[in-house]
């Protein structure tokens, strides 16, 4: 392991990103902000909806968030880099082995992830105006939770990045991202699908499912949600399996 060349790796996806700042932000905030507004302001002050699904909705949005920031700035970079651009063959020639280029993208993708969440809490939070009880009494629990979500981001991102091709950019979202957020208990508890225990149980396999959960588990507990321990379980179990995969598949990809 190179350090020095790894870190200045990290400086200059750290560089590229203070650049795109402005749109970063924005792709970032717009369509959680919009979701909050109409879902948690819009409909719970017109009486369509009870306030307290506030407490459900925050949580989901910011797993939702910090999913979609991470799995973007990883996998949209490595389509390009890999099938268009080719800028991945000079950055391949650095003197470190090829795992940690993709270890590299990773943490910058968490590190996009995590200030995603950052920035959606109060910026939603303010948004939804009185009713959004959140609760920072399980400071460590949460965030162990947000790690862990941000490494599935980056892994996850590292996995359809080398996975995806560029023509298919289209059907990743449409076809695996959005039933993956839809199916998700972003916008409501796991426990609201008792009434469906056939889908309640195949949701399981859904990391997005142990994201918006956790999140919902160490900011307002007072929400039904998944045991904490069963979550954390499950989200290291899949930022391992989606480690192993994409790793895998980018060191196929390098040599090809």
């Amino acid at each position: 392991m190179n350090w020095k060349t790894f870190y200045a790796m990290l400086l200059r996806d750290g560089h590229v990103a203070r650049r795109n700042l402005v749109p970063t932000l924005v792709q970032n905030l717009l369509q959680p902000l919009l979701l909050t507004f109409v879902f948690g302001r819009v409909l719970t002050s017109s009486g369509m909806m009870q306030g307290a699904y506030k407490n459900v909705l925050l949580p989901g949005i910011i797993a939702i968030s910090m999913t979609l920031s991470g799995i973007w700035a990883v996998a949209m970079p490595l389509i390009t880099e890999f099938q268009f651009s080719k800028e991945i063959e000079d950055r391949l020639l650095a003197p470190m082995a090829t795992h940690w280029l993709a270890v590299e993208k990773i943490i910058a993708g968490m590190v996009q992830s995590i200030v995603s969440g950052v920035v959606v809490i109060p910026a939603a939070w303010l948004m939804m105006g009185s009713g959004a009880n959140l609760s920072f009494a399980r400071p460590l629990e949460f965030a162990l939770i947000g790690l862990l979500v941000a490494l599935f981001a980056g892994a996850g991102g590292l996995t359809l990045g080398c996975a995806i091709s560029q023509q298919h950019i289209g059907l990743m979202f449409s076809l695996i991202i959005a039933p993956m957020i839809m199916f998700g208990c972003a916008y409501y508890p796991w426990s609201a699908l008792k009434s469906f225990p056939g889908m309640q149980y195949a949701v399981l396999v859904n990391p997005i499912v142990y994201a918006c959960e956790g999140l919902r588990g160490t900011l307002v507990p007072q929400v039904p949600h998944i045991p904490i321990y069963a979550i954390i379980g499950a989200l290291a179990g899949f930022d391992c399996l989606f480690l192993i995969v994409g790793l895998r598949r980018f060191n196929q990809k390098a040599v090809t």
